[in-house]
């Protein structure tokens, strides 16, 4: 979802505060009454028809912190596929499921275009490939405290697979907004050709 003003242009990269906390006390706020029921419906572990990997929206935006991704439409699209994919649950009809739900019914800001369904099929490879534990199922309260660091380790995001990733999105889709922000390796990083693929290595 894309939320106007502060929070749409709020991006907490990889390299931001040191704590969960910090992080979380730095991203502008929006209430889950602005969340569309189109979107609880699938979204929401309170749906009885939530699909793997729902989570709550304070979990939600942990999950956006530790990936280090904003809330432009494209981020959302990535940590949606990640957490999906992070869940060891996700099959391939409710992958399909999602994706046309999230083109057809989701309405404004909240509708992903072709593009951002694409990048939510990137996430979903990234975080299966990786072994990614099941983020939707971390007690995030209990880390607010803990070294974002620390907690990508704990829960299996591999920092240096995970830019490789971004770097492989930003080629993809070099004037996409939400692209040109995403974090850089401080090392030179080659494009990957078209037989690569970071995300499973």
């Amino acid at each position: 979802m894309s939320t106007p003003g502060s929070l749409a242009e709020w991006n907490p990269g990889l390299d931001g505060p040191t704590t969960l906390r910090a992080a979380y006390d730095e991203m502008p706020g929006d209430d889950a009454s602005v969340i569309p029921w189109r979107v609880k419906l699938l979204e929401n572990p309170a749906s009885p028809v939530a699909l793997p990997g729902a989570v709550d929206l304070f979990g939600h935006d942990c999950i956006h912190i530790v990936l280090g991704r904003g809330t432009l439409p494209q981020d959302e699209a990535f940590v949606v596929g990640a957490t999906m994919g992070a869940s060891g649950e996700l099959a391939g009809w409710q992958q399909q499921l999602f994706k046309m739900w999230a083109r057809r019914t989701y309405r404004g800001a909240f509708r992903l275009s072709r593009t951002d369904l694409q990048v939510f099929d990137l996430a979903v490879e990234f975080a299966r490939g990786g072994r990614v534990k099941p983020l939707h199922r971390v007690a995030w309260r209990d880390l607010l405290d803990q070294p974002l660091d620390e907690i990508r380790t704990s829960l299996g995001i591999d920092t240096a697979r995970l830019i490789a990733v971004y770097e492989a999105e930003r080629a993809l889709w070099p004037l996409s907004s939400a692209a040109q922000r995403l974090p850089r390796s401080s090392a030179a990083v080659t494009a990957p050709g078209p037989d690569a693929s970071p995300w499973t290595q």
